[in-house]
């Protein structure tokens, strides 16, 4: 396998040669040349830690190179190398017994429950009471305690899926991600968790759906300390149950799991409560580390002062490599989309300004396993090449929708930060308008890498193309929704979408435009004043209007 993606790499360092670096208009070939290379069978859909992913790396790399950016890795190279731990549990180790007044009940794996290995051990054993708490929530800016009242400490906590669904989307879908659930968990003294999948949630993702991903091995960054990223070594235990597994757990309650499931659909009280009953769970996980590079490149800003802040332009190199089909044949996911347009787009933009530098310097950054959690970024995050506080702004690139003549771009994340009126203004230039999210409910601002970022005071977007098409024969809604059903991570994320390279192009010129406008500006991006993530994770704050 090397020697063909060796002589690929070759070839298409040799093709994208042919054309002169030095200008400050975007090329569509460029663009194709890219997309085509990193969508190609040959890197075997690039997933993290493999052959395919390193020649995609070097490839980038190389243009970087070319390009003249400074690298922006460690020591004196363009990598970052990001020390990964692939997790997987043991078949047939998952176990959880559930001990009522009527005696003990062993539940059946993955029909009553799932359950994801242990990062760390080898093997973990927990039996404790219960405690129902809620959602599992504390979020004091919507003056909400799940906790208040309750006493976890030495059981395990109970907590429904989801959030309050009136509470609005992209603070929600941070306040109930199961990283902050088990981190109030254990600040509280839990030494397990379980999530209780709901009704509301069945409609939404079935159960069937989640069992669908059980035997792929999980991954996780691993720190200086030895522990996995977002690891709790206090949480001996945890498992997800299904509806009637919750049913066997109330058993006795003062409330039952049927008036639970009913307060959670009608947004009704929900109020916690210590359950009668106990829990037994076991596991073993195996393990497997390995290290994938981030890719990074700087292009110095032209201000002597200027210079010093720096703007992050990320998009995330990895796909998700081979998987068998149902009858155990290899398929290749090459995510031409997802995100080998995205990758494409960061390429362009870097040789654009590096021609015509803006006065604050601009990093290129090529992340790896955002498929497996944004984990490339959470690294450099944790880890940045630059004092996190000389990044004064991200522009995430992931996935744009390049197959139709887009006539509007959203701009997650846009609304909480003066970053709004920077990409306004780039997009006007376009001639493209700035559209509000047409999809709230899936809270894409806390599902990409810049997200990593966010969460160290960083203002950032991710920018799509909209809803809305140049073409009166074409619904932008419409290709988008059926790219999200029938090719969003499957191996028709390919190169045989119609890929619109004009698109391409104007889609690149406004990310342009966005960097010259934060590049050139005298003030650097603010959080808007009282803004949930602003005064969550910090960062600089615009005054009080």
């Amino acid at each position: 396998m090397t020697r063909p993606l060796t002589l690929l790499l070759s070839l298409a360092l040799v093709a994208c040669a042919q054309f002169p670096t030095a200008s400050n208009s975007v090329e569509q070939e460029r663009l194709r040349a890219h997309i085509e290379f990193l969508a190609s069978d040959a890197l075997r859909g690039r997933a993290a830690g493999t052959h395919g992913y390193d020649a995609a790396a070097e490839y980038v790399a190389a243009e970087y190179r070319k390009l003249g950016l400074k690298p922006g890795g460690e020591g004196d190279s363009y990598f970052q190398q990001v020390p990964l731990r692939e997790h997987s549990l043991v078949e047939g180790s998952a176990s959880a017994v559930i001990e009522t007044a009527s005696g003990r009940t062993a539940l059946k794996y993955p029909q009553d429950f799932i359950m994801g290995p242990d990062r760390h051990r080898t093997a973990a054993t927990v039996e404790a009471g219960l405690v129902f708490v809620g959602y599992g929530i504390v979020a004091p800016r919507f003056d909400h305690d799940d906790y208040a009242g309750l006493d976890v400490k030495g059981k395990i906590a109970v907590f429904l899926s989801g959030r309050p669904e009136a509470w609005p989307t992209e603070e929600g879908a941070h306040l109930a991600s199961s990283t902050e659930k088990a981190r109030h968990a254990v600040e509280r003294g839990a030494v397990g968790v379980l999530m209780l999948h709901t009704p509301r949630e069945e409609a939404v993702f079935s159960w069937d759906k989640s069992v669908r991903y059980l035997g792929r091995p999980g991954m996780g960054w691993v720190g200086r300390d030895g522990l996995p990223n977002n690891y709790f070594p206090e949480i001996q235990g945890a498992a997800t149950l299904n509806l009637d597994a919750a049913g066997i757990l109330f058993e006795g309650a003062p409330v039952s799991i049927e008036e639970v499931f009913r307060r959670d659909s009608e947004q009704g009280l929900i109020e916690g409560f210590a359950l009668p009953n106990r829990i037994a769970l076991a596991r073993k996980s195996s393990y497997r580390e390995l290290s994938s590079p981030n890719v990074i490149g700087v292009i110095e800003g032209s201000d002597p002062v200027l210079k010093d802040e720096v703007i992050v332009y990320s998009a995330h190199l990895d796909h998700l490599g081979v998987i068998p089909n149902a009858e155990g044949v290899e398929e290749i996911y090459n995510g031409a989309m997802d995100n080998a347009a995205g990758i494409a787009t960061l390429l362009e933009t870097a040789r654009v300004l590096e021609a015509d530098r803006p006065r604050r310097s601009v990093m290129i950054l090529a992340v790896t396993a955002e498929e497996k959690g944004l984990l490339g970024a959470g690294y450099f995050a944790n880890h940045p090449t630059v004092p996190i506080d000389r990044i004064v702004a991200n522009i995430n690139l992931d996935m744009p929708m390049l197959t139709y003549p887009f006539a509007d771009v959203v701009a997650f994340g846009a609304e909480h930060s003066t970053l709004r009126g920077f990409v306004d203004s780039a997009a006007a230039r376009a001639g493209i308008k700035l559209s509000p999210d047409p999809m709230p409910e899936q809270g894409l601002f806390v599902r990409s890498d810049h997200y990593e970022l966010v969460k160290k005071g960083v203002p950032a977007v991710f920018l799509m193309t909209g809803f809305e098409s140049r073409d009166p024969n074409q619904s932008g809604a419409e290709i988008w929704q059926a790219h999200l059903r029938q090719h969003y991570h499957q191996p028709s994320d390919d190169l045989n979408l119609p890929i619109d390279y004009q698109a391409a192009r104007v889609f690149t010129e406004i990310n342009i435009n966005i960097g010259r406008e934060i590049g050139n500006s005298p003030e650097r991006p603010l959080w808007n004043h009282g803004d949930f993530f602003g005064e969550v994770f910090g960062g600089p704050v615009a005054p009080a209007p």
